[in-house]
């Protein structure tokens, strides 16, 4: 695939901007770094767009987007990436109640238990939830087992549940 072709970037990555953005905005919290974010990870797909291989282009671009985001906050707020380890996440489990919970909870509600969350489990709730992706898609965007997605996505659930029930949100 000749990234030289006219319009073929436009064309794959263009339509995923507010997907790109809205990843970008949970992640730094706030809409000034997400614009930052945002149009550094675009610069960066533009400037590496020879070495896109086909597949889903907005997989691809939100993982620019995550790769770019946990790069700016490493540098301009450290405190903010804590990793969670193997070892810490905890076994898979029905999450149905948590959905049902969660789809219950006012939207204000929602997104203020929902910045509350360590980022690699707001990520993974941004990225199934909002954005729709699969758990395999995730995993590639994340560059994680799928495990460790499904993993994060019923903890970050669980959490998410716990916070809007002692708000008395749901």
């Amino acid at each position: 695939m000749s990234a030289h072709e006219p319009g073929q970037f436009e064309r794959i990555v263009l339509p995923h901007l507010d997907a790109a953005y809205n990843l970008a905005r949970w992640l730094a919290g706030n809409d000034h770094d997400a614009e930052d974010i945002a149009q550094e990870a675009c610069a960066r797909a533009f400037r590496f767009f020879d070495g896109y291989r086909g597949g889903d282009g907005r997989s691809w671009l939100l993982a620019i987007v995550r790769n770019t985001a946990y790069s700016w906050l490493k540098k301009n707020r450290p405190s903010a990436v804590v990793t969670i380890h193997e070892d810490e996440l905890a076994e898979i489990e029905d999450h149905n109640a948590a959905t049902s919970a969660v789809h219950g909870a006012d939207t204000a509600a929602l997104h203020a238990a929902l910045e509350t969350l360590p980022l690699e489990f707001r990520e993974a709730l941004v990225l199934r939830e909002l954005e729709g992706l699969s758990y395999k898609e995730i995993a590639e965007v994340a560059e994680v087992p799928v495990g460790t997605v499904m993993s994060r996505l019923a903890r970050g659930r669980r959490q998410l549940q716990d916070s809007l029930n002692r708000k008395g949100a749901v």
